[in-house]
């Protein structure tokens, strides 16, 4: 990674030097190796007339389109990540803006698909890469990418056109998995990495009712001079926060400060969202925040660690790890304490992985394999009061909403535990928040296969936009607080 030239669309606001990551922090990825990169179009539906037609469409282009990040060519600017180039724009300057929200660069970013709708005009509309600056949780600047998208269609409800802020569910770590790419290359695949950009699917939903759309990356995911910092409450919170405002500056935009604001994600996502709700009081009272949608919630990630362990997840420990490691360096000495050479070398692989390469590497295997005394993460937690402190302070479910929630939680799922998702709307239900509850009840799909994890995110997804898209609108709602002791 070398240091960039200024572009034209640079912004010229540079005030304060970035903190390198902490010294120990794993390597970004290897040098490439070769493979080739394929990408079919994305995939969704559309509630407009001719959806079934479009629909169709989608899944045959998904068949025949070929599109992937170049694996070779990669300029001196370019970083590689596991043979797939990261184009140079993801590599922030050496200097940030000094207010949270600004852009720091744009481009133009081609969008996997672009079909012509039923009046003539392109879905789902023209695409804007970006980076802007944010606040990290340690109170320091940083450089956060995704992508602002403006629709073709018209806004379909009352008032002003809105926006929402996106909130990608679990991408992985290395930078090839950054959401932003995945709407220009859905699906990449070569000899070392398997990245999908599966939240294609619910943009392409939110896109389709004439919602402008925004898309974090997250602090440290794309972005070249960090890691990730997985289900980091505050990051997460504070990267979709000022994604919303970013998006109101990008040349061309039809959303203005006027625009309501509604929040969108699951899983990890609706962890971001989950907390950036109950910061855009303090953080960004001037966003005019209208609703949110925040799917199995990871609230209580002690729990949340009892539910990936052993699971087809499992390389999410080594993302937490990760991204625990680098805010709170402070914690080294436990993990050096803690972790063997096997886990140390699970930690590094996994540092450039998408969740495709970790669930291929890292399935089902269990966390007693990477620790010194053979002890899961689970009772290391509970025997180390410092790590309890860390894991506590992510606790979504302290601060209050001033906005309604819709908030979605599959009864079975184990990944991401159902009881913690529906405890977080017991503690909004408490503070007075509008809470609508919804639990999705399925059958058991597969005990830590993921199924029972992400079937509820495609079951619930329409009703999901129908709900966000009304609020939206200015239509009222009316919490459901009052069913929770008769709800799963």
């Amino acid at each position: 990674m070398t240091n960039r030239p200024a572009r034209a669309t640079d912004q010229p606001e540079p005030a304060a030097a970035e903190d390198p990551a902490p010294e120990g922090a794993p390597t970004r990825g290897p040098a490439p190796r070769g493979g080739t990169a394929c990408g079919p179009a994305r995939r969704g539906s559309t509630p407009h007339p001719g959806g079934r037609l479009l629909t169709t469409a989608l899944v045959a282009l998904a068949c025949l389109t070929a599109q992937g990040l170049a694996a070779t060519g990669a300029t001196a600017a370019d970083v590689v990540s596991r043979g797939t180039t990261v184009p140079d724009f993801y590599t922030p300057p050496t200097a940030l803006p000094s207010a949270d929200g600004t852009l720091i660069r744009t481009e133009p970013l081609p969008l996997a698909l672009s079909l012509p709708g039923l009046d003539g005009r392109p879905l789902p509309g023209s695409a804007t890469r970006l980076m802007y600056k944010s606040t990290d949780s340690n109170g320091r600047p940083v450089a956060v990418t995704g992508a602002y998208i403006e629709p073709s269609a018209a806004w379909k409800g009352s008032g002003p056109r809105p926006l929402v802020a996106v909130a990608p569910g679990t991408m992985g770590q290395g930078d090839q998995c950054a959401a932003s790419l995945g709407l220009e290359h859905p699906i990449v695949v070569n000899g070392d990495t398997m990245s999908v950009g599966y939240e294609d699917l619910a943009v392409y939903r939110l896109l389709a009712s004439g919602a402008a759309v925004v898309v974090t990356d997250y602090v440290g995911l794309g972005a070249t001079d960090r890691l990730h910092t997985y289900v980091n409450r505050l990051d997460g919170g504070h990267a979709l926060l000022d994604a919303a405002r970013a998006a109101r500056t990008v040349t061309g935009a039809s959303v203005t400060s006027a625009s309501p604001v509604g929040l969108f994600g699951y899983s990890e996502g609706g962890g971001a969202g989950a907390s950036a709700a109950e910061l855009q009081p303090t953080y960004a009272p001037e966003l005019k925040l209208a609703g949110a949608y925040v799917g199995a919630p990871p609230a209580d990630l002690t729990e949340v660690v009892k539910g990936i362990d052993g699971s087809a997840l499992e390389g999410a420990l080594g993302w937490s790890l990760n991204g625990f490691l680098q805010s709170d360096p402070e914690l080294r000495p436990l993990a050096d304490a803690h972790i063997n050479a096997a886990g140390r070398a699970a930690m590094k692989d996994l540092s450039t992985m998408c969740v495709g390469d970790a669930i291929f590497g890292y399935a089902f295997r269990k966390s007693t394999a990477w620790t010194t005394s053979g002890k899961s993460l689970t009772d290391i937690v509970k025997s180390e009061p410092e790590l309890q402190r860390v894991l506590d302070a992510q606790r979504i479910g302290r601060l209050k909403p001033t906005t309604p929630v819709r908030l979605a939680t599959g009864v079975q799922d184990d990944i991401v535990p159902h009881a913690q998702a529906r405890q977080l709307a017991v503690d909004w239900c408490r503070k007075g928040v509008d809470v609508t509850y919804h639990a999705v009840t399925l059958p058991n799909l597969g005990d830590g296969l993921l199924t029972n994890h992400l079937v509820p995110l495609l079951t619930d997804q329409g009703d999901a936009v129908a709900w966000l898209t009304d609020r939206l609108s200015g239509e009222k709602t009316t919490s459901n607080c009052w069913s929770m002791p008769l709800q799963p």
